[in-house]
């Protein structure tokens, strides 16, 4: 290689320094994005961070107002609808109580059960895990399913009844919705034959989730009146009748993984911000009542249902559920005290329960009422079978 080659491969002094120069000034800058990078993340982190404390304490102080409000209601409830020692009245989970307000009434309960990530749990209103925890773990992709209660269940609850001579009434989950009813019957017999001086009564209570509270809570108050378990066995296939129930859900994704519903369905209804109302016929299956755009225009589509359906009635208790939306249950609330004559009316407050809440998913949120008779709601078809006979029972 020739001198003149070799020099022109040597770096003038002037343009190594300048060139070291922009080295140093690019990795200083480099440097400092890396550092803006990094406390961006830290102050990203602490954000999210306290945005989840601020949730999480959210969750607990809405758990623990509703806490408060229940156990209130469950001290006035129990001076009004006691306990009656002569009558034995059945219940399951599927009537989303509050535990208070069923320790109040001194009912025997009944849970579904349900699987959660592998593992079967026994429905128990929310005792072992909050309805903030339940339903935030569907948000986050959790997927619980359920199954009926099995004909041994049913029969050691009843045999437990047979054996303290107490005549019970079991008022069941509706077989609309539910298989369970006949797995209670099929016990049932099979007590009678056991235990044949013993009087067990099974009603399809016809009205889900709690509308039943509304039902039993009524129920203790006539055999406080006197009403014996027959009497109440009587009384419930009329009265089911005359308790309706009315909610909203946040959106269709619980509906549809449950095959309810089609995917897509549920999807375009969510980037329409769609929300159904929807209610119970008279056999107790599930009806559509109308589709509105917005969460507030739903809420409202209750109350002007409570308007239309109550049928004046005011002293009565009204029955306000949600599914984790504590905050929609006070906006409904304050709409139902602007009502005319409901300003003091009794409002019993409590959360819709893990087995209902697995094909409602978070969100929902429902009212409960006595009123006027549903039967007269059915449509033609319904109509013409009652005239002839047919009605279902």
């Amino acid at each position: 290689m020739s001198t003149e080659s070799a020099e022109s491969l040597s770096l003038d002094p002037k343009a190594a320094k300048q060139a070291e120069k922009e080295a140093a000034r690019e990795a200083k800058a480099a440097a400092k994005a890396a550092a803006r990078q990094a406390k961006a993340e830290a102050k990203e982190a602490e954000r999210a961070e306290k945005e989840a404390a601020k949730e999480a304490a959210k969750g607990a102080k809405e758990a623990e107002r509703a806490a408060k409000s229940v156990a209130t209601d469950a001290a006035a409830l129990a001076k009004t609808f006691r306990p009656n020692p002569h009558v034995n009245i059945i219940v399951d989970s599927c009537g989303d109580f509050d535990p208070a307000i069923a320790r109040a009434l001194g009912v025997t309960m009944i849970g579904f059960p349900y699987v959660l990530n592998g593992e079967e749990h026994i429905d128990d209103l929310f005792q072992t895990v909050s309805a903030h925890e339940f339903y935030e773990g569907m948000r986050h992709g959790d997927y619980p399913t359920t199954s009926a209660v099995t004909p041994g269940r049913y029969h050691e609850v009843f045999e437990e009844a047979a054996k303290k001579g107490v005549p019970s009434i079991y008022l069941g989950f509706t077989r609309a919705l539910s298989s369970s009813i006949d797995s209670a019957r099929t016990a049932a017999e099979m007590i009678r034959q056991e235990y044949p001086d013993f009087e067990l009564y099974v009603v399809d209570n016809k009205c889900p989730s709690a509308a039943t509270q509304l039902l039993v809570m009524e129920a203790v108050h006539q055999a406080n009146l006197g009403a014996t378990a027959k009497d109440l066995a009587t009384w419930a296939e009329e009265a089911r009748y005359f308790v309706h129930g009315y909610f909203t859900l946040d959106s269709f994704d619980a509906l549809a993984r449950g095959g309810r519903i089609p995917a897509a369905a549920a999807s375009l209804g969510g980037k329409l911000d769609i929300k159904p109302e929807l209610s119970y016929d008279e056999s107790g299956a599930l009806s559509l009542t109308r589709m509105c755009r917005g969460r507030k225009k739903a809420l409202r589509a209750i109350i002007e249902d409570f308007r239309e359906k109550s049928a004046g009635e005011r002293s009565m208790p009204v029955g306000i559920m949600t599914a984790d939306a504590e905050k929609d249950g006070d906006w409904l609330e304050g709409l139902l005290r602007k009502e005319p004559g409901c300003e003091d009316i009794p409002v019993i407050r409590s959360s819709i329960s893990p087995v209902i809440g697995s094909h409602v998913g978070p969100g929902m949120v429902a009212m409960v009422f006595w009123g006027s008779d549903r039967r007269e709601d059915q449509g033609l078809s319904g109509r013409i079978a009652s005239k002839v006979g047919l009605r279902r029972k």
